[in-house]
């Protein structure tokens, strides 16, 4: 599924991968074979991309949901309203369901392991995002208390932006800065915790919150290839920048290139879209035995 709009449905948003319809007190969420990196829409799709990033969310809402309320109500197309039903073909194992609620205007960032902009950061700093670390840690080395360190939301096209916690609160309030912090590292803590146990580390992850009233809810997609960072535990090495179960392979393919991340991004070719089909349907096989 490409980037098209659904007769008969309001088209609400459409982000670098999902679409969003307005189905009047609830939201559809449809999860696109669309792939982005560095804040950029690719031309080219990763076929069933959509479906493996529902059904991982799908899986990880039902792992944490005593953690903290999450806006899924349903992914069977028979459960969504009339008017969807006649877009079955497209709906089927790549949409939510979903409650509405006011997005945080923050992404809560949880890292666990030092790597990307994190080790770029300590390498310069000592700290990530402002907060101090251990002396002599290396490229993927873990970190036993994992950090919090939130960004601003940017539309698509532009880069998130690192903030404090006091800034977080500032835009979203304590109370649910506090209640947003605690259940991205309750989740995350858990998640690593099963990830350990299947093969698979996850060396960071990005969640983002809904607010109603005081109120927070899990939202969007949870643990995924494109929100986290997947390592098999067989090769991690600390030291090294660790094989990954992610978008970071299609990221390091464009690193590669004479391409200045700001001009029309170039297709992938068949390779490199085989292999991270490839990848991330190893993640979902691997954490979900799907």
């Amino acid at each position: 599924m490409a980037e098209e709009s659904l007769s008969g449905l309001t088209l609400f948003n459409r982000g670098k991968v999902r679409d969003i319809y307005d189905l009047g007190d609830k939201l559809l969420l449809v999860a696109s074979d669309r792939i982005s990196a560095f804040d950029v829409i690719l031309p080219t799709l990763i076929p069933d991309k959509g479906k493996i990033l529902t059904a991982l969310s799908v899986y990880w809402f039902a792992v944490i949901k005593d953690i903290i309320p999450h806006h899924l109500i349903s992914t069977k197309v028979d459960d969504f309203p009339a008017p969807c039903r006649a877009h079955r073909a497209d709906l089927e194992g790549r949409s939510m369901l979903v409650k509405k609620s006011t997005p945080a205007p923050v992404e809560c960032i949880v890292r666990g392991y030092l790597a990307g902009s994190g080790w770029k950061d300590y390498q310069k700093t000592g700290a990530v995002c402002g907060i101090p670390l251990p002396k002599g840690l290396l490229e993927a080395s873990r970190l036993d208390q994992p950090i919090f360190t939130p960004s601003t939301k940017a539309p698509v096209g532009h880069h998130d932006v690192n903030i404090t916690f006091d800034q977080m609160a500032e835009k979203v309030g304590r109370r649910r800065a506090e209640k947003m912090r605690d259940a991205t590292i309750a989740i995350y803590r858990r998640a690593r915790a099963m990830g350990e146990k299947k093969g698979i580390i996850i060396a960071d992850t990005k969640l983002e919150f809904g607010m109603e009233g005081d109120d927070i809810m899990l939202i969007d997609e949870v643990l995924t290839p494109d929100s986290s960072r997947f390592w098999p535990a067989d090769t991690y090495k600390v030291g090294t920048s660790p094989e990954s179960f992610d978008k970071q392979f299609v990221r390091d393919y464009l690193l590669n290139l004479p391409w200045d991340m700001k001009s029309p991004p170039p297709a992938l070719p068949t390779e490199i879209v085989r292999k991270t089909r490839e990848k991330y349907s190893e993640a979902l096989r691997r954490l979900a035995g799907s």
